[in-house]
C-alpha cells in the first residue's frame, strides 16, 4: 500500500483513483498499470497524451462493439473510455495549447459517457434543472426494474467535488445506489466541468443556493418519494453537502466524504507556513509577486495551481485565496440538523484532521466512520476501499430511505 506510480503527488493519486474505479467496472487493471508504467516519470505533457490516446482507443473498440452488436461490451468500455479521458484532463494545464486540448478532449469524455448511460438499463434520462437564468445539465438513473416497482423511489443526489469527471462521481457514488435500488441524479453544479468548460459559470460558497433547485426539480417529478431524498458529496462536496443541508432541511440524509470545515485549508497545506505567514501579514503585493514567481520557475506547480483555480475564475493569488477563504462552514455549522454521516480516512492529504473537526462541531444527528491504511481503505475518497466504503456508508443510508421497501429506521 506504500507503492507509488508518479514522483507528482497529484497524478499519484490519479492513478489509485483510476484503480480503485475499477470495483465498479470504471476501468481495466491491467489498461491503468501499463499506462501508469509509461508515464511514471512524465510531465503533464505526456501525461496528458498517454491517457487521452488510452481513451480513444477504448472508444473506438466500444463503437465497433456497438456496430458488431456487442451491447454490454461497449457499454463498459464506454464507460472505461470516458474515465480514461477524464483522467488525461488533469495534466491539461501542462500541455500545449491547454485551452485548445480541452476543448478537443471534454466533450469526448462526455460524448462516451452519455453513450454508457445511454446503453444502461434502464437508459438514463437527460435532465435540465432550473437554476437561476439557466439550467444545470445532469442525469437520472434508474435501477434494473424500477418501473415493474409500485410508487415513488428513495434518490440520492451525488454532489461532486471541485475538478474530478462526472465518471468517478457515478463509480463512487452512483452505481453502488443504483445497484441497490436508489434512483441516482447526478449533476454539474457551478464551476462544475460542463458548466465551468462549457458555460464560465464559475464555484459559489453559498451551495445551498445549488441544492434548492435539485430538491426543487426533484420534487415536482411523480417517481421521487419527497421523504427519501439524500444527498452525498466527495472530495470538496465535503464543504458544500453540509453547507447545503445547513439551509435545505427536506433532506432525509447527507454524507461528506470527507469532511471539510474551511476549503482554503488544503491550499496551506500545499503552499506552506512562509507564504502562510506572508498572506496573514497583509502584504498581497508582496504575497503574489513571491508566488507567481515559484510558479514561474515551477512548471508543474504552476499547472496544478491553474487547474485547481480555473474553477474560481480567479487569476491574482491574492484576490483567489481571498475567495476561497468564504468557503467556511464555521458560520453555519450550528444550523446542521440533517443527520449527517462523514468519513474519516488515514492519510487525509488534502484536509487533515477537518472530519474529526466537522464532527466535534455539529449539533445534530451525526457519524463519524473511520478508514484505515491496515484495511487497505485510507487515502483521500478511499480510492483502493471501494467495497468497505460502499458498505458502510450505504448501510447507514439505507436506515434512513429503506430502499428495499422495509419501514424506516433511523439509525
Amino acid at each position: 500500500m506504500t507503492q507509488r506510480f508518479s514522483d507528482n503527488v497529484q497524478f499519484d493519486y490519479e492513478i489509485v483513483v483510476a484503480l480503485g474505479s475499477a470495483w465498479r467496472q470504471g476501468a481495466d487493471v491491467g489498461e491503468v498499470l501499463a499506462t501508469a508504467s509509461a508515464v511514471a516519470d512524465a510531465g503533464g505533457q505526456e501525461w496528458f497524451d498517454a491517457w487521452a490516446a488510452l481513451g480513444r482507443r477504448v472508444r473506438e473498440q466500444a463503437d465497433r462493439d456497438a456496430g458488431r452488436g456487442h451491447s454490454v461490451s461497449a457499454r463498459d468500455a464506454w464507460l472505461r473510455a470516458a474515465g480514461y479521458l477524464g483522467t488525461a484532463l488533469v495534466g491539461v494545464d501542462a500541455a500545449t495549447d491547454p485551452d485548445k486540448r480541452l476543448a478537443e478532449v471534454f466533450p469526448e469524455h462526455r460524448a462516451c459517457f452519455d453513450r454508457f448511460l445511454a446503453a444502461w438499463e434502464p437508459p438514463a434520462e437527460p435532465v435540465a434543472i432550473p437554476y437561476e437564468d439557466m439550467s444545470l445539465p445532469g442525469y437520472l438513473i434508474s435501477p434494473s426494474g424500477a418501473s415493474d416497482v409500485p410508487g415513488r423511489s428513495p434518490t440520492l443526489i451525488v454532489n461532486n467535488g471541485s475538478d474530478g469527471p462526472v465518471s468517478t462521481a457515478w463509480t463512487m457514488l452512483g452505481a453502488p445506489a443504483v445497484a441497490r435500488g436508489y434512483r441516482v441524479l447526478l449533476f454539474d453544479g457551478p464551476g462544475q466541468q460542463s458548466m465551468l468548460f462549457e458555460h464560465g459559470v464559475t464555484f459559489r460558497p453559498d451551495w445551498e443556493e445549488v441544492i434548492t433547485p435539485v430538491v426543487d426539480f426533484l420534487l415536482a417529478r411523480p417517481d421521487v418519494d419527497p421523504a427519501r431524498i439524500v444527498l452525498a458529496g466527495i472530495s470538496q462536496a465535503g464543504y458544500w453537502v453540509p453547507r447545503a443541508v445547513a439551509f435545505e432541511h427536506r433532506i432525509a440524509a447527507a454524507v461528506a466524504d470527507p469532511g471539510v470545515t474551511r476549503v482554503v485549508d488544503s491550499w496551506w497545506h500545499n503552499l506552506g507556513p512562509d507564504l502562510r505567514a506572508l498572506w496573514e501579514s497583509g502584504e498581497r503585493d508582496t504575497f503574489d509577486r513571491v508566488l507567481e514567481g515559484a510558479l514561474a520557475e515551477d512548471p508543474a506547480l504552476a499547472a496544478t495551481w491553474r487547474w485547481r483555480a480555473k474553477p474560481y475564475g480567479i487569476e491574482a493569488p491574492s484576490a483567489l485565496l481571498a475567495e476561497v477563504c468564504r468557503y467556511d462552514l464555521g458560520p453555519v455549522v450550528g444550523r446542521i440538523s440533517t443527520p449527517l454521516l462523514i468519513t474519516d480516512p488515514d492519510g487525509e492529504h488534502f484536509w487533515p484532521g477537518a472530519s474529526r473537526e466537522l464532527y466535534d462541531a455539529l449539533p445534530g444527528p451525526k457519524r463519524l466512520v473511520r478508514f484505515t491504511e491496515a484495511e487497505g481503505a485510507h487515502r483521500h475518497c478511499e480510492p483502493m476501499g471501494r467495497a468497505l466504503f460502499e458498505q458502510r456508508v450505504f448501510d447507514w443510508l439505507d436506515g434512513f430511505v429503506s430502499p428495499n421497501g422495509r419501514s424506516k429506521v433511523t439509525p
